[in-house]
């Protein structure tokens, strides 16, 4: 033993102290020219300006877990880390800063003095959220951290641009994308967010312009846009609507006779069966529109205020205040029939925390490539999704697919490597597209330098899509452009991916294509969705719910390696987590248990013990070595199928029942000074075999603690670190027989078994707590004799005696066990007749209970009108009632 464990664990201490070393001796850095097999993950690179919330901790814990278990297989691991520079997120909040501080606008700095705020504000607070991680004690090799605004980075976005405009895949045209009119920019749907929300339907009438006098009914929820509405839809299979197909109505303002089409997108069944359409502010619409060659009237600046001069009280007006004052008109008109509550769901801008607006914008596109290779992969298996369910969700994606607008109308991000002739600017800016035909007349140019003649050009002035330069992220974090690394070759493909399946089509299905069109290869082998966390009441976490702890409160208050312990043990495969702060605590309190069990060990006195014999073992020694042979191999085979939430609860299960409530426990006596010292080293050399193997077992998990109380009790040697070493290969009972190793279990599982049955007949009569008490047994197997003072010190009793001829008085509590009929005599224990009042009394309230269940279940009504799961309820409650009125019975009958 090498030093003594202070009274009482203190996580934060320990937990820096550890940190401090494994990075002193690099003991998570990646070396290529290892001849171990390699094992990689990358990170899900998080936003370079954010902060460690919990699904980072579920995350990148799983990913914690998953490379330090490579490492005790004695592969050579990397896990590369990395942040996300998250273009709109981190541009919106220097803006806000500017503005709140200076009380300018970007546009007051010009593009270069604001992108110099930025690369500030990320020098300043870009390491707070990879500190945090370190907190957490993630083992990523931190000499190979990545930034995606790296120029080396940098360069492998663009020449990704450069290589897919070439093939053709990347074009420039007008398309509908998602807007936000705070930010200025176009979204991806990752950056949108479905909020139910209460509005309003607004019904209105079109009059017929062939036809004065009679009207076309219309329902929807923005009437702030009708004066961009180009026509009206009907479904072509309504009856109700076929005698208007062809004909023309009315908008009401400003006036204009616009068609009645027939359209088989229209839902028949919402509102009135016909919607007005207005293609420049509805995607279906939009999507109408170009099927029937109808002309796009744009009513919304950017900043989604009305841009239309031919009305004046509107031209100007925000689009809320718009909806209102259209509603009003409409009334004023007399074609306004009603407004009616509608639940639905509206796209709000994730940053921008507005609704977004679909719009017409001149973007860049991309067309997918290596489309069928990515669908492949997934459907044969070499990428394995886990849970399986995912790939069915993936590969609907892959089979709907539409092209990506991967432009920004941003400055913090990459730049588009695209420069414009300035004779050709106006032409080129109002082009419906531009592509390949353009690149070769000469008038745009398309390259990671810009053009000889600079002065004659214009580069574009937004930016790539923040996914543009993350779906490139296992290779190029690996090697620049055109170089084949060591560490390209060694670790690529990458083993492992852990994200979340909400980024499954913006993130990992795209990664998987451009790893198979820039290296020939998949990026990855497996891919674990992590569960998504909710709260108690199955809300998702958020800042405005209030309901998302700080994991860094955490932290300093159960612990780092409590807070991953509490989260894996609650982490279901598959499902939705639900977090408790309980969960946290216990898995303080677990460490602490594991703390506490390694003190009472060193209370033993003796150094570190060295197992050379089992030729004296006892049941219970062979008993708890098995328990840990079988756990080794059950670990084994829940990581292999990314089982991690049964993984801590068998770790916690082994500690807290096999280890202490049984083992430690039964050989308590051999602890003591007053031991044969035989005795005392068997046991002390049983408890630092498992202990010192199951410290490894659990050290992915909790790493921290487990480091600490390795090193204390000499189960590694000096300059040696526990994370390091490689699990063993032989079990620890490798030298018994199968038959031999099941015989001790079954006296060791015997007698545990009895003990507790002995202790409920205790507790049974009230005597729980009282270690005076005697019990006899009959009929006890030979073996029996050899374990009694053991079997005694786990009941708690002061003499237990074997005696086969034992005539028990009558009445005498007993029960029947493995290891024989037990009595337990009453003599001198109890107040029999207090006791027998006490019984008496009990047994007429439970009677009134049995009553009152039969009476709620034979009452018809009751049964025919309460929820199913209630009455199944009260009937389970009536079963018990009646056992314990059988139980009570009997004891009072022993009493007699």
């Amino acid at each position: 033993m090498l030093s003594e464990l202070a009274k009482a664990y203190e996580p934060q201490a320990v937990e820096a102290k550890w940190y401090a070393a494994w990075i002193a001796g690099k003991c998570f850095e990646a070396n290529p020219a290892s001849e171990k097999d390699g094992y990689s993950i990358v990170i899900p690179p998080p936003n370079v300006t954010g902060i460690l919330h919990l699904g980072h901790v579920l995350n990148n814990a799983l990913q914690d877990i998953l490379a330090r278990r490579a490492r005790q297989n004695g592969k050579e691991v990397l896990w590369l880390p990395g942040t996300d520079h998250a273009g709109i997120a981190t541009q919106s909040k220097v803006e806000r800063v500017v503005r709140e501080e200076e009380g300018k606008t970007r546009h007051d700095l010009g593009r270069d003095e604001f992108l110099k705020r930025v690369w500030d504000f990320k020098n300043k607070h870009g390491d707070i959220i990879i500190n945090q991680l370190k907190r957490l004690g993630c083992s990523c090799d931190w000499s190979r951290e990545r930034f995606t605004m790296d120029e080396p980075y940098t360069e492998w976005v663009s020449h990704v641009f450069v290589e897919l405009f070439k093939k053709g895949l990347i074009y420039r045209g007008k398309r509908m994308v998602n807007w936000c009119p705070v930010s200025l920019t176009a979204l991806s749907d990752e950056e949108v967010i479905s909020t139910p929300q209460r509005s309003k339907l607004y019904f209105m009438k079109y009059e017929l312009s062939d036809a004065p006098g009679e009207f076309l009914e219309i329902s929807t929820t923005r009437p702030e846009t009708l004066m961009g509405d180009v026509a009206v839809a009907v479904n072509p299979k309504d009856p109700r609507f076929t005698k208007y197909i062809g004909r023309k109505v009315n908008r009401p303002f400003p006036h204009a006779e616009i068609p009645i089409i027939a359209d088989d997108h229209v839902d028949i069944e919402f509102g009135t069966g016909a919607l007005k359409i207005t293609p420049a502010h509805d995607k279906a619409d939009f999507e109408i529109g170009m099927r029937h060659g109808l002309e796009i009237i744009d009513v919304l600046t950017p900043d989604a205020h009305i841009n239309c001069p031919e009305l004046p009280d509107f031209h100007g007006l925000d689009r809320f205040v718009a909806r209102r004052k259209a509603a009003a008109k409409l009334e004023e008109m007399g074609l306004l029939i009603r407004i009616e509550e509608y639940e639905n769901n509206v796209g709000y801008s994730e940053r921008g925390g507005v609704p977004i607006e679909p719009r017409i914008s001149m973007q860049w596109f991309l067309k997918y490539p290596k489309i069928q290779e990515a669908a492949d992969a997934v459907a044969n298996g070499d990428i394995k999704f886990r849970p399986e369910r995912w790939a069915k969700t993936y590969a609907h994606w892959m089979d709907n697919l539409q092209d990506w607008c991967i432009s920004r109308q941003l400055w913090w991000g990459h730049q588009i490597p695209v420069w414009y002739r300035k004779d050709k600017l106006d032409d080129l800016k109002n082009a419906e597209s531009l592509g390949m035909a353009d690149f070769s007349a000469g008038d745009i140019h398309v390259g990671l330098e810009a053009p000889a003649d600079a002065e004659n050009w214009t580069r574009d002035e937004d930016v790539m899509d923040t996914w543009f330069s993350s779906w490139l992220w296992p290779f190029a974090t690996m090697a620049n452009v055109g170089e084949q690394t060591d560490t390209l070759k060694k670790f690529y493909p990458t083993d492992d991916l852990v994200t979340g399946p909400d980024i499954i089509f913006f993130w990992v299905a795209r990664m998987i294509m451009a790893g198979f069109e820039f290296t020939g290869e998949l990026p990855f082998k497996n891919v674990y969705f992590t569960s998504i966390i909710r709260d108690l009441k199955g809300r998702k976490m958020s800042k405005s719910l209030g309901n998302s702890p700080d994991p860094i409160e955490l932290m300093e208050k159960y612990g780092a390696d409590g807070l991953r312990f509490g989260l894996m043990r609650i982490a279901p495969t598959g499902s939705d987590l639900r977090f408790d702060e309980v969960s946290v605590e216990e898995g303080r309190n677990f460490a602490n248990k594991l703390y506490n069990a390694c003190r009472l060990r060193q209370m033993g006195g003796e150094p570190f013990q060295v197992l050379e014999t089992l030729a004296s073992a006892r049941p219970y020694h062979l008993n708890v070595m098995a328990k840990l042979d079988e756990l080794a191999v059950d670990l084994d085979r829940l990581y292999g199928e990314y089982r991690f939430g049964e993984i801590a609860h068998r770790l916690y299960e082994f500690l807290w029942n096999d280890f202490c409530d049984k083992f430690l426990e039964a050989v308590k006596l051999d602890l003591r000074d007053t031991a044969e010292p035989w005795a005392k080293a068997l046991s002390l050399g049983v408890f630092d075999a498992v202990m010192g193997r199951y410290l490894q077992l659990l050290s992915p998990y909790m790493p921290h603690v487990t480091e600490e109380l390795s090193a204390r009790m000499g189960y590694v040697s000096e300059g040696e670190f526990l994370m390091q070493k490689e699990l063993p290969v032989e079990p620890l009972l490798a030298a018994l027989s199968t038959e031999e190793i099941a015989a001790a279990q079954s006296i060791a599982g015997e007698i545990y078994e009895s003990a507790g049955r002995m202790r409920n007949l205790k507790a049974e009569y009230k005597v729980g707590s009282r270690k005076d008490v005697n019990f006899v047994i009959k009929a006890a197997p030979e073996w029996l004799s050899g374990e009694v003072k053991v079997l005694a010190l786990l009941v708690g009793a002061e003499e237990i005696t074997l005696d086969s001829s034992y005539d028990a008085p009558k009445g005498t509590p007993a029960a029947v066990t493995g290891i024989g009929e037990v009595y337990l005599p009453l003599d001198g224990l109890i107040d029999v007749e207090a006791e027998r009042i006490r019984l008496t009394k009990e047994i007429s309230n439970t009677e009134i209970e049995v009553k009152k269940c039969e009476g709620k279940l034979g009452n018809a009504s009751f049964v025919d009108r309460a929820p199913p799961e209630v009455v199944e309820q009260e009937k389970a409650r009536l079963n018990e009632w009646k056992a314990k009125l059988i139980q009570l019975g009997e004891m009072l009958t022993a009493l007699a």
